[in-house]
Order: C-alpha cells, then sequence, then structure tokens
C-alpha cells in the first residue's frame, strides 16, 4: 500500500491519545451529517452513512452522538453548513498531494492549508494540478483468517470488484484489500455482509496512480506535511503520490 495510507497504519499502532480520539470523533460526526443530509437517515437505504456509522461504533462513539449528527445532516435539529472541498499541492522533493476538507469556514481553512503547505517547503496548486494522479476508488479491507482469496474474489468480483490483492494490517496479520468503482461500493458491501464477512475497513480512498521513492530523511520531510495536515481539525482525508519501502519505514517508525 502506497504512501500515507501505509504511514496512517503505523501512527495507528502506536495508538491514539484522548485529543486524537476526539479529534476522529469530529471527522465521524461531519462525515454522518453530511451523509444523511445528501442520501436521508437510514443506514440502510444509504451506504455512505451505514459507512460512517460503522466507523463510528468502531471508534466507540456513544449512540446519542450519532444519532444527532444524523438529525443535524438531515434538519431535525440545527447544525452548522459544512462543505466539502479539496486541496491539491506539492509538498518537499515534488510529492503531489490531495487534501479533502469539510469545514464551515472555507477562508479560515484554506488559509490554514496553504500556510502548512508553504512552511514544509511546498505550495498549493489550482484545483486540477494533482488530481489526475489519484483514482477513487472504494476500498474494503477483510481478515484472511477462514476465508480464500479465489472465493473471495469470486463473490467480490460478481458485485462489481475489479481487484483482489494480500497485505498486512497495523498488526502484521494477513489481509485482503478490495478495490472497486465508487459507484460499486454499496453492492460490494452487501455481498460481503450477505456472506456474513466483517471488513476491518471499508472507506472511500484516493490511490496514487504513480509513486515517488525518496531517501527516508527527504520521506520524513514530507510525512511532516502529512501529518500536520492530517491533524487539522477540519481536514478529514490526506493522499500523497510518496512511496515508502521497508527501510524508509523501518526508519521512520524508530
Amino acid at each position: 500500500m502506497a504512501g500515507h495510507n501505509k504511514w496512517s497504519k503505523i501512527k495507528r499502532k502506536k495508538g491514539v491519545t484522548d485529543a486524537r480520539r476526539s479529534k476522529v470523533w469530529a471527522r465521524i460526526t461531519r462525515d454522518i451529517m453530511m451523509a444523511a443530509r445528501d442520501g436521508g437517515a437510514d443506514p440502510d437505504m444509504n451506504p455512505r452513512l451505514a459507512l460512517f456509522v460503522d466507523k463510528a461504533k468502531a471508534e466507540n462513539m456513544p449512540k446519542d452522538n450519532i444519532e444527532r449528527a444524523i438529525k443535524r445532516g438531515t434538519g431535525e435539529i440545527e447544525g452548522a453548513d459544512y462543505e466539502e472541498l479539496a486541496y491539491e499541492g506539492y509538498g518537499p522533493s515534488g510529492i503531489a498531494i490531495f487534501v479533502e476538507a469539510l469545514t464551515d469556514n472555507t477562508n479560515r481553512t484554506v488559509a490554514d492549508v496553504r500556510s502548512l503547505f508553504s512552511k514544509a517547503g511546498g505550495n498549493m496548486g489550482t484545483s486540477g494540478s494533482v488530481a489526475f494522479l489519484f483514482d477513487q476508488k472504494a476500498i474494503f479491507e477483510i481478515p484472511a483468517e477462514g476465508l480464500t482469496e479465489d472465493d473471495l474474489f469470486l463473490l467480490v468480483a460478481a458485485a462489481g470488484a475489479e481487484n483482489l490483492r494480500t497485505d498486512e494490517n497495523e498488526d502484521g496479520e494477513p489481509t485482503f484489500v478490495v478495490e472497486a468503482p465508487v459507484e460499486a461500493f454499496g453492492a460490494v458491501q452487501a455481498a460481503l455482509a450477505d456472506a456474513d464477512i466483517e471488513p476491518s475497513e471499508a472507506s472511500l480512498q484516493r490511490l496514487p496512480t504513480t509513486t515517488t521513492a525518496l531517501a527516508p530523511e527527504d520521506a520524513a520531510k514530507v510525512l511532516r506535511l502529512l501529518d500536520a495536515l492530517d491533524d487539522h481539525q477540519d481536514i478529514q482525508a490526506v493522499y500523497s503520490t510518496l512511496e515508502m519501502d521497508d527501510e524508509t519505514l523501518a526508519t521512520l517508525e524508530g
């Protein structure tokens, strides 16, 4: 798994502080609100909402918080008006970076993101400047125990998946990774549920179509920017074209 997604797994393995959990809850709350606003309050009829409700439960978010977020999204109770935005740019060593944000103050967010790029020695680009380097996909990570690759592939391919590969989770355990078009997210999710297969992760991600390997010290500079962006309260996801081999990862984990 290329770029920042792999680094994110390392960060999760190191543990989640109360402050970081609070940020995670805030992000998921906004995701739930937007999903409910766009697709309705019923998770059974709104796969995107179902995804974020499952994520909220996985992060031990209280049920009342989830229900309030849904009601804010549908307008049953008053809430902030959030807008989905994307920012694009280049980090140190010319690494392309794509940022997804959800904000109730666009002026604040764009100023903050521009400042983070600048301080790291990078620069923000115009819309479309790096988007072509990423493909948005539905991604499902599934524990491999008790499953065969052939059977799982037949199941998800029938639901519209494009690819199945093997990987390891943050604990080094084998896992399958399913890639599918965004529009097939609901069908793949339903097929897995019908087969009583529970993914450890289900999300929409932007996968780089090309990656660049850097020396550990250069990769560290890029990752400081990625971490700073990821820690911002308005930013939902950060993707990059940074490729990290095992040697680089070992250095960065130390």
